[in-house]
């Protein structure tokens, strides 16, 4: 049996204490790294529900001037990773897709990209396949170093946004793309003035059904309202009350098999 696959039957078996009930009407609630002020809450908003989701991680700047995978933020992974919850990579410097680039035969084999993360000043490069793919992996690296766990074999897309060459890619160097169901784009890095909490939470409680995949960030930097815990706490509430529940993607039926493969 692959390393990962082991250390996730453990990681499962873990996270089966937590859980009181089966989990008959899911939804998949995921985050993608940002700059982690609210982080704190957010592990204790999924705690008090007793929910397990999958996070997406990135190299990103924090608001105590680190990144999220730098050794401050170590042990907080680690504390999620023992609560059972999945991880997956986000590129290791939030690079957003913007165009294949193919080569004289017609073929893709290389991408330009929007590198930004945060308040970084954005910056447009190309990568090449190997490149992007050593990105994907990187982060895996550095997740294995913090938590002594793999990655799932799970990413996701800075902004969502892809091709078909860079999801073949993706995929030939072991990864397959999660991104969201829409109604499960919960707004959170929206502004503020445009679309405020109340709204955002009106809205999710009103559209998301039983299989919706959710996104959300562990900070966004624009937003003058935090999005956590004002509508993440209500918002799981009212869920629940509606008789849905909170699963990791390992028990979506699209992505399970890939946490069974021998």
């Amino acid at each position: 049996m692959k390393a990962w696959l082991l250390a996730l039957a453990v990681s499962t078996a873990t996270a089966c204490a937590h859980v009181s009930a089966a989990c008959d009407k899911p939804v998949y609630l995921t985050f993608d790294t940002g700059h982690m002020g609210v982080a704190p809450l957010i592990a204790q908003t999924l705690k008090k529900h007793n929910a397990r989701a999958t996070f997406f991680l990135a190299s990103e700047p924090t608001k105590t001037g680190g990144t999220t995978l730098d050794e401050t933020w170590a042990p907080w992974w680690r504390e999620r990773v023992a609560e059972g919850h999945d991880f997956g990579s986000h590129t290791w410097a939030h690079d957003i897709w913007m165009a294949d680039l193919p080569g004289a035969d017609g073929k893709v084999s290389r991408f330009r990209f929007r590198t930004q993360a945060g308040v970084q000043k954005p910056v447009v490069r190309e990568l090449t396949a190997e490149q992007y793919c050593a990105s994907l992996n990187q982060v895996g690296e550095r997740f294995k170093a913090m938590t002594g766990q793999p990655l799932a074999p799970l990413f996701r897309a800075p902004a969502g946004r892809t091709s078909p060459a860079l999801l073949s890619v993706a995929k030939a160097c072991g990864f397959a793309h999660v991104g969201w169901s829409a109604a499960g784009f919960l707004g959170d890095e929206l502004p503020s003035g445009a679309h405020p909490n109340a709204q955002l939470l009106a809205k999710a409680l009103r559209d998301i059904k039983a299989g919706d995949i959710l996104v959300a960030h562990l900070g966004i930097w624009e937003r003058q309202d935090p999005w956590a815990p004002a509508v993440l706490e209500p918002l799981m509430t009212g869920l629940q009350q509606r008789g849905l529940c909170f699963a990791p993607l390992r028990e979506h039926p699209r992505y399970s098999s890939l946490f069974k493969k021998p």
